[in-house]
């Protein structure tokens, strides 16, 4: 019995060494996983549709990492959040930013890490949060959707209700005008023919008007000598003239200053006398006008005998 007895306790102890072992195993291998690697946070304000968990994650090409977790953002459910499981020794740094990015046409989506100067400093947990947030910026992806929803909503508008009935309408404007016209040709060919001889007589005219103004020029041309030659002349007459006027007037200044005080003052009563002389003349002029006769002897003309 006590044979039996050790050999159960040396196979308990034996057992029991053997999960300890396997315990550690493990321990050490998780403890060193965890050393190698690193978790991010990547918060992105669009869709990551085809996204999943496992997805690559590349630093400029190459890959560092996968992708853990995608899950909403528990305060804006408009905000995706991934969970990025990164070798540790990746540059990540506080001006590296994440976007959605496509390996191939057929492929899937991954996250495309960018950026990250060696001079910026190593990107740390913030407060609040459990690991650290790469920020993001919009991808190539999101500015096709982007643009081909802008242009399907312009699309939309451009090929509105109204807008197609004015199509319509334009269309059918148009046909009845070119009716119009195919009635009109004999009228448009007539019109044309005439625009065709009034172009090439405006041709004409323009050569002949060119003519005329070269040779005018050229007359101006010639003339230009003699015009200034007497514009001169002109000029320097003019200039002598008023010399001349301004040596009167300084030689005869101080009879114009007599003339201005004293000759007007007396101007006034001459023309007061004037006036008054010039009246009487005119009563004068009227009455031997109406009987010179009674005005020059005092008495009426003698009448004219008539025998009978």
């Amino acid at each position: 019995m006590e044979t039996r007895a050790n050999y159960v306790l040396i196979g308990v102890f034996t057992i029991a060494v053997a999960i300890f072992g396997l315990l550690f195993a493990l321990w050490a291998a998780k403890y060193s996983s965890e050393k190698s690697f690193r978790e991010f946070d990547v918060v992105f304000n669009e869709p990551v549709t085809g996204l999943t968990v496992g997805s690559s994650v590349q630093y400029n090409g190459i890959a560092i990492g996968t992708v853990q977790d995608l899950r909403l953002a528990p305060n804006d459910p408009r905000q995706v959040i991934a969970r990025l499981k990164l070798q540790a020794d990746a540059p990540i740094r506080t001006d590296t930013r994440a976007k959605m990015s496509m390996t191939s046409l057929t492929g899937s989506p991954i996250i495309q890490l960018t950026g990250g100067d060696p001079n910026s400093p190593p990107l740390r947990e913030t407060p609040g949060r459990e690991v650290p947030v790469i920020q993001t910026e919009p991808s190539a992806l999101q500015n096709i959707a982007d643009t081909a929803n802008r242009l399907v909503e312009r699309m939309d508008k451009l090929l509105s209700e109204e807008n197609v009935k004015r199509i319509s309408s334009t269309l059918d404007n148009i046909e009845t005008l070119t009716a119009s016209v195919a009635d009109q040709r004999e009228d448009l060919r007539a019109l044309i023919v005439n625009a065709r001889k009034s172009s090439e007589q405006l041709s004409k005219t323009l050569v002949t008007a060119d003519r005329a103004v070269n040779n005018v020029d050229r007359e101006l041309v010639q003339k230009l000598p003699e015009l200034i030659a007497k514009l001169d002349s002109t000029l320097t007459r003019l200039d002598s003239a008023a010399k001349g006027a301004d040596s009167i007037l300084n030689d005869n200044r101080a009879a114009i200053g007599s003339f201005a005080n004293d000759g007007l003052a007396q101007l006034g009563p001459t023309l007061a006398e004037l006036r008054s002389l010039i009246r009487d003349l005119r009563r004068v002029s009227d009455r031997l006008d109406g009987n010179p006769a009674r005005y020059l002897l005092g008495r009426d003309a003698p009448k004219e005998y008539e025998p009978k």
